[in-house]
């Protein structure tokens, strides 16, 4: 009895010694391919990520970048043209459908963020585009409410509408600075290109801007500068003809009269 005790327990732990390794392996190549599969999952997820990050600001450059400073300057431009003309009413109905269209793609945007990134509100760029998007739907629910031309609160109303357009427009040019820095942050990319473009874009549009209100004057300038540049040399010519058809009478009656005094 005794030895077969001794045998059973031979056999067991025989069994263990060649049993023992292969488990050991069997687990550790379950933890190794544990790992893997993490890490390739959590490749994917950060290059998900990545990827939504810029759709994200590709959606708000387009929104806050392009066609909100379109729209101001298709205003500014109706602004120019004859009241009622057709011209006006384009421009016009312009303005309207780049700030719908922004409108829609700002809120696009906003719905992705909330939906794809961790918001805690700790940065700059999240507490910008919070205010931001507020603002952005107060401005087209202003707009929508625009009283008729002759009305006393007309005045009111464009003076509001023009502050919280410029405001919304400024603030949307800044929080997208913010929010390429916070891109090469999160994926510690390069944004010095796309900063250097978007430099560019904000700085002609600033032109633009600028120029817009001060070319029909300078043209004015042209034409007034022009017509006073010929004017005068017609002036100056005229009065030269006079003069010399006047200096001949005269000179004669001075001569007379030199003879006359002589001959008296």
């Amino acid at each position: 009895m005794h030895l077969s005790c001794r045998r059973v327990y031979f056999v067991m732990v025989s069994f263990y010694i060649s049993v023992l390794p292969f488990t050991e392996c069997t687990a550790f190549e379950e933890v190794n391919l544990l790992g893997n599969q993490k890490n390739i999952n959590n490749k994917q997820i950060n290059h998900q990520k990545t990827s939504d990050i810029a759709v994200h600001g590709l959606l708000l450059w387009a929104s806050m970048g392009f066609l909100m400073p379109l729209g101001i300057l298709t205003i500014r431009g109706s602004n120019k043209a004859e009241p009622g003309s057709r011209r006006g009413r384009v421009l016009f109905y312009l303005h309207v459908v780049f700030q719908m269209l922004s409108v829609l793609l700002a809120t696009v945007g906003a719905a992705m963020s909330l939906k794809k990134f961790e918001n805690s509100f700790d940065n700059n760029h999240q507490r910008l585009g919070l205010a931001l998007y507020a603002a952005i739907l107060a401005q087209a629910f202003i707009g929508f409410f625009r009283p008729h031309r002759g009305k006393k609160e007309r005045s009111y109303w464009y003076l509001i509408h023009w502050i919280l357009g410029t405001i919304v427009s400024l603030v949307g040019i800044i929080n997208i600075y913010t929010g390429l820095k916070a891109y090469h942050q999160r994926t510690l990319k390069s944004t010095t290109l796309w900063t250097i473009l978007f430099t560019v874009e904000v700085t002609f549009i600033g032109l633009i801007y600028l120029f817009q209100d001060k070319l029909e004057y300078m043209k004015k300038q042209g034409v007034i500068g022009g017509s006073e540049s010929i004017l005068s040399s017609h002036q100056d010519i005229i009065p030269n003809r006079q003069n010399q058809k006047e200096l001949l009478p005269v000179a004669c009656g001075i001569k007379k009269n030199a003879l006359g005094n002589l001959f008296d």
